[in-house]
């Protein structure tokens, strides 16, 4: 369609039934780093217009980027420096970095409209050097395309260099370089499970409101040649056309109910007919029947979403139609979590990469244990009163921090890893189908 923002190379689709093509990809090489901090050649062809999204002026506006060119290598040097290490950027900059971004957010729709190839991230979680390892195997910026889900902020330590990483990568390729919203990217929820207090202490409660405000810009979806639909969350039953989504207005908060809250809160379950309670106390569960009826209605093929921690980093459901996607390794140092990322080449062939992780014994062997989960509680409270700032007695998200396994419709490799105590935290694991998808 003409308000498509197309993804540069371009690629004429000549589209192969994805139930027909979905495959396993063997063993990923590292990309090659242009240097040392893994900054993009600038000879590398690009989109001549991507500075000029949020101006609409000619070449002269890319004199405007080169600050943030600035912020980008900085954050790009802390490649191989250790977990935890923090950029140097001051709070002008970062002002600066979230005043470029806004009006880019803006100007593209509520339902982005895009075109493979491109790859595919969930949840990231302030595990910024997990972060920099995905780009590391996936390709940096602009050397491939992206899409992430949502879910930058909150449980890690470095949501500010994440957040921050992202959001120069947006303003330098605003055509391809796109990323949704997440129930984390809300006021009600990152003023509780971290963000808030990583600004406060780093730079002040201001640059958090900033943020809020940024984050009430982002996008909720976005659809892939016309075939996979991608979101946070999942389904809703108020959505009866995909236009729904695109009519949704901003900025916006994240509301107690509806489509949106549904979009970015709603999780699959594989023992519900229909639509269920959730247990997030926000929002529904959906099963299977509702996938399928779902896609066969917009004639659609696949359903990317993110949102829930799983072994593997991605898990089926609904017969292979609906895939999660969770790409923070060892999510919050309490679990075993692989980090996935799903390839989607220009023939909608899907192709997985797994980040390995690493084993309890590797991580507590060489820093302090964290805090266990478990003190903090076990199940989400009800949105409304996250909203209402309830700082004290917060429960939390069960599926957040619950490994799924042993799902009736999880990938027939759930092994795809085993843990003999001699991974490398570096290193994509090879997995492979018995069937193309």
């Amino acid at each position: 369609s003409s308000n498509k923002h197309k993804i540069l190379p371009k690629y004429k689709i000549q589209y192969t039934s994805i139930n027909d093509s979905f495959h396993i990809i063997n063993k990923m090489e590292p990309t090659t780093s242009n240097n040392e901090h893994g900054i993009p050649d600038p000879n590398i062809q690009t989109n001549i217009n991507s500075y000029n999204v949020s101006t609409g002026g000619d070449s002269s506006d890319q004199q405007q980027v080169d600050p943030i060119k600035s912020i980008t290598a900085r954050l790009l040097a802390l490649r191989g420096s250790p977990p935890g290490t923090q950029a140097s950027i001051s709070e002008s900059e970062i002002k600066l970095l979230t005043s470029r971004v806004r009006p880019i957010l803006l100007s593209q729709p509520m339902l982005l409209e895009l075109e493979a190839p491109l790859k595919i991230c969930g949840d990231v979680h302030g595990q910024y050097s997990d972060l920099l390892r995905l780009f590391e195997y996936g390709g940096f910026p602009p050397q491939a395309n992206y899409l992430f889900l949502g879910d930058y902020v909150d449980r890690g330590k470095q949501s500010l260099e994440v957040i921050c990483l992202l959001l120069c990568y947006k303003i330098q390729y605003p055509n391809n370089f796109f990323i949704l919203r997440g129930n984390h990217e809300a006021a009600g929820i990152n003023r509780i499970y971290g963000f808030y207090d990583e600004c406060k202490r780093r730079y002040s409660i201001k640059l958090w409101k900033i943020f809020s405000d940024v984050f009430n810009c982002l996008p909720v979806s976005a659809l892939v040649d016309e075939k996979i639909l991608c979101m946070h969350g999942g389904l809703s039953p108020e959505m009866e056309s995909l236009q729904q989504i695109a009519d949704l207005a901003r900025p916006c908060d994240v509301p107690d109910v509806g489509l949106m809250c549904d979009l970015l809160w709603s999780d699959p379950d594989t023992t519900v007919t229909g639509w269920g309670e959730n247990d997030r106390g926000v929002s529904f569960v959906f099963g299977a029947d509702v996938v399928c009826d779902f896609l066969e209605k917009h004639d659609l093929d696949l359903l990317v979403r993110a949102h829930q921690v799983v072994e593997d980093g991605y898990e089926f459901f609904a017969g292979r139609r609906l895939v999660t996607l969770f790409s923070a390794p060892n999510y919050c140092g309490e679990f075993d979590n692989a980090g996935g990322l799903i390839s989607v080449d220009e023939n909608l062939m899907c192709s997985f990469m797994i980040l390995k992780p690493s084993t309890r014994s590797e991580r507590f062997a060489t820093r302090p244990s964290l805090p266990s989960l478990s003190s903090v509680a076990s199940n989400s409270a009800n949105l409304n009163e996250i909203a209402s700032g309830m700082e004290m007695g917060m429960q939390q998200d069960e599926n957040d921090s619950t490994v799924e396994s042993n799902s009736s419709d999880s990938n027939s490799n759930s092994n795809s890893y085993n843990d003999n105590g001699n991974h490398s935290e570096n290193e994509f694991v090879e997995t492979k189908l018995s069937n193309k998808f």
